[in-house]
């Protein structure tokens, strides 16, 4: 339960309240450092592996790096389209201000802790205090007055609801009685129902245009008449029905709490891994990409290559054949086992000769999305609420509301999360504009972008004679996240049929495994398990 939705949970249950009182590591297995990277005698490939990563972004790193650590996989090699691993991973610096142009953060877990243990990164980790405010910017609906119109999601209950006003009373009523089960069943199977019907299903029209409406663009950059529910944010749709007291998210809440606490019990972890508390969000001193070029440092230049484009794969009798177009011209590689966790538009292409579902990943759609960073001057804020001296932006970052007409997504507040981001008297925001219902931000020119995201900043946070502000980076990705609408899972039933018919491939990313870093993470962590598996089954 990711970004706002925990603290909407808890508000349902709040307000319910006075009607309702109610890794395992896997075995190493040695492989002979010789045969690390061995050219082919008979010239038939380049070069011969036991296991090719195909991808350094999150997905591709961590398999590479729980091969190489926890499966004693040796024989390995990652490839990289792009001139530097991570893929879409990008952190930036001029020498005093850092910034992220692809994900900004992420929120722990034990697999991501599990992984900067094991990089030997403790020391590199910054966690953003939990308890800062993550804000909606909502002017009037019957919603309370806010200074500069930001209201504050719950963060402490029930004592944050006292002030809680960007509902008005008729909504919270709404929201609780539905919370608590009082809903109309959900449509019969086949259908899928997207994000906007089931929430408005349970918690009503109001709940979802101010808070899950942003939540959906933030996260997703998507459109929630096209997301699935059950695809796009499966942890909540799951709630309907888990409980035993009812339909509604208060009672599934409850008993998905009690499946966290025996899950914990039952995989304890390590004591040696970074420890973080519920609400804080992660990074590292120098930005995202600390952890690709973590990977890449531990694997060594002869296991990692990039500017390596993947143009055909194919099977060679009991191994793979894969094919690169490299700065030093086409290369080969046989490998027994690989992952390919490039972009869905790549996929499609190069995997669909031997896992035929995967042609329908093209019709995954990845809409545009520009990450503009700006910095802007501490005396150029507005009075915010929370501010303090010589701090005037205190909390994770705000959302903006579709309804609200800003056309930026939302911003995240990057000097205010992790140390070191700007100069003490500046203050560093990296906005997302564009997504499913703005395609027409990837024909617009950088200078335009800049000039509307500079333009929203000075409507929500700044003075209005503020200057504009100093551009650091923009960045538009023409196909950024993956969304997942209706058919989504159909697509991913297919393709995993179809790849469990060619052993010792494995297709995976944000497309298949969830879009949020920690995802990625874990994905690496279990695929790793499943190409060391086939390396030992397929060695006896």
């Amino acid at each position: 339960l990711a970004g706002p939705l925990p603290a909407l949970l808890a508000v349902c249950a709040a307000l319910a309240a006075g009607a309702f009182a109610a890794l395992r590591r896997s075995t190493p297995r040695t492989c002979p450092e010789a045969m690390a990277m061995a050219a082919s005698a008979g010239g038939a490939a380049d070069v011969v592996v036991d296991a090719l990563v195909v991808g350094s972004g999150i997905s591709g790193s961590c398999a590479a790096h729980h091969l190489f650590k926890n499966q004693g996989v040796k024989s390995l090699l990652v490839t990289e389209a792009n001139p530097v691993v991570g893929g879409n991973v990008i952190s930036k610096t001029d020498g005093e201000f850092i910034w992220e142009e692809g994900p900004n953060s992420f929120q722990p877990t034990p697999a991501i802790m599990r992984t900067v243990y094991e990089l030997g990164l403790v020391d590199e980790l910054v966690l953003a205090d939990g308890s800062l405010p993550r804000f909606v910017f909502w002017e009037g609906g019957g919603a309370g007055q806010k200074l500069a119109n930001l209201h504050a999601l719950p963060t402490n209950l029930p004592g944050d609801l006292l002030s809680f006003d960007l509902l008005t009373i008729p909504g919270k009523i709404r929201a609780a009685f539905g919370a608590l089960g009082f809903i109309a069943p959900p449509p019969p199977a086949p259908y899928e129902e997207n994000v906007r019907e089931f929430v408005t299903r349970h918690l009503g029209d109001e709940t979802f245009e101010r808070v899950i409406d942003p939540f959906v663009s933030g996260v997703y950059a998507g459109d929630p008449d096209q997301l699935a529910m059950r695809a796009a944010l499966k942890k909540i749709h799951r709630l309907e029905g888990l409980g035993s007291l009812g339909p509604g998210l208060v009672s599934g809440a409850i008993a998905r709490f009690k499946e966290l606490a025996q899950e914990k019990k039952d995989n304890p972890v390590d004591p040696k891994w970074p420890t973080y508390k519920g609400g804080q969000l992660g990074s590292f001193r120098r930005g995202l990409q600390t952890l690709p070029n973590a990977v890449a440092k531990e694997l060594g230049p002869e296991r990692v290559k990039t500017s390596w484009t993947l143009s055909s794969l194919s099977r060679d009798g009991g191994r793979f054949l894969a094919t690169f177009d490299t700065p030093e011209g086409i290369k080969t590689v046989s490998a027994r086992t690989v992952a390919v966790t490039a972009p869905t538009r790549v996929t499609s292409k190069v995997c669909a000769p031997l896992v035929p579902a995967a042609a329908d990943l093209a019709k995954v759609y990845s809409p545009p999305v520009a990450s503009v960073t700006m910095a802007y001057r501490k005396e150029w804020f507005k009075e915010l609420p929370g501010a303090q001296p010589g701090k005037p932006l205190v909390g994770f970052g705000h959302l903006l509301p579709r309804r609200m007409g800003v056309r930026s997504l939302g911003t995240i507040w990057s000097s205010s999360l992790f140390p070191g981001r700007a100069p003490d008297e500046w203050e560093l925001l990296l906005t997302y504009i564009g997504g499913a219902r703005d395609k027409g931000i990837g024909e617009m020119s950088e200078a335009e972008i800049v000039k509307q995201v500079d333009a929203d900043n000075h409507k929500i946070l700044l003075k209005p004679d503020a200057p504009a502000g100093k551009l650091l980076g923009i960045r538009v990705w023409k196909t950024a996240i993956p969304q997942y609408c209706r058919g989504h899972l159909d697509i991913m039933a297919a393709l995993e049929r179809d790849e469990a018919k060619v052993p010792g491939l494995f297709l995976g990313g944000n497309y298949r495994t969830g879009v949020a870093f920690g995802d990625c993470v874990q994905y690496g962590i279990d695929e790793a398990a499943k190409m060391g598996a086939y390396l030992a089954k397929a060695a006896v």
